[in-house]
């Protein structure tokens, strides 16, 4: 069991569901103004703060996200007054991406002013999918918790997907573009081609375990997926329904899509989903093979985690 003298503060939102699936939920003891989930966490004291407004447009926080990092800032700012308070034993911060939590950079630099408690920073890293049970088993070891059931019940849930998809044939497979923001028009990578491969679809237009590549509207009309998916980063399903509903009125061609025609442009909540390498990734291709395959998947998420658009 873990002792419990442990004192966690987690940074990141994948951070803090990884231990709650170990069962560390009441070693949490501060959490970052983004960490949401899962629901027991919610009255945890607050370490971070944005720098930036994320209800302006998305062309106005993309144009602050990088005037921010190129000034050495990083986009979320620590309460070290609050850290100080909650003297933890260790952080969880993440080192894949400056604009989705607090940097590795910034945790340092606050832990440095704690004299009293030295805690030890977990900085996780993950690309793909396989560094995500990686990061769930390190956590795991940290805390001297087992994470083998988990894992294996997560992998299992992979594999049970992918059973399902055996009899598919390859031209059954529908081209698929994530869009991961929309002003400018970026595609989800990292993780996410992976899953979409996994849930029998063919990503396109980005690499697994890759940065997320700026897409011009251009190349998505001759490209002409058949599968269109919103899923920006930090939004919810009603901000990305309206997300999504701006770039129709504004882009031209969009009724030509093929995907538009048939019906197959879709939102998601990519906040509580795809854009967080956690457990709940796994939920993300469960998410996905209902949207590409509906006549063999049905796990009922329909309705809280996407909509037909």
């Amino acid at each position: 069991m873990t002792n419990s003298n442990v004192r966690i503060v987690s940074l990141i939102p994948g951070g803090t569901e990884i231990l709650a699936a170990l069962g560390l939920v009441n070693a949490i003891v501060g959490r970052s103004h983004e960490c949401d989930y899962p629901p027991e966490i919610l009255n945890r004291p607050i370490c971070t703060q944005a720098r930036l407004n994320s209800n302006a447009s998305s062309s106005q926080i993309h144009d602050d996200v990088n005037k921010l990092l190129q000034s050495a800032l990083s986009i979320y700012e620590i309460k070290t007054d609050v850290l100080e308070q909650l003297q933890p034993t260790h952080i969880l911060t993440q080192d894949q991406c400056d604009v989705c939590a607090v940097s590795l950079h910034e945790v340092e630099k606050a832990v440095a002013t704690l004299i009293d408690s030295k805690p030890q920073i977990i900085s996780l890293q993950p690309n793909i999918l396989k560094d995500i049970w990686t990061d769930i088993e390190r956590v795991g070891n940290t805390f001297d918790v087992d994470s083998v059931k988990v894992l294996e019940n997560l992998e299992a849930r992979v594999k049970i997907c992918q059973q399902r998809l055996q009899g598919i044939s390859l031209d059954e497979l529908p081209t698929v573009a994530c869009i991961e923001w929309t002003d400018p028009l970026m595609v989800a990578a990292n993780w996410i081609p992976e899953l979409v491969n996994l849930a029998g679809g063919q990503s396109l237009f980005c690499v697994t375990g890759q940065p997320s590549p700026i897409l011009s509207w251009e190349t998505l009309l001759t490209t002409n997926p058949d599968v269109i998916i919103f899923m920006p980063c930090g939004f919810d399903l009603n901000r990305t329904r309206q997300e999504a509903n701006l770039l129709l009125t504004q882009g031209s061609g969009w009724e030509k899509l093929h995907a538009t025609q048939a019906g197959r442009v879709y939102i998601t909540d990519g906040n509580s989903y795809f854009n967080r390498p956690g457990p709940r990734l796994v939920d993300s291709l469960e998410i996905l093979a209902e949207i590409l395959h509906p006549e063999i998947f049905q796990y009922g998420y329909k309705g809280t985690a996407w909509e037909r658009l």
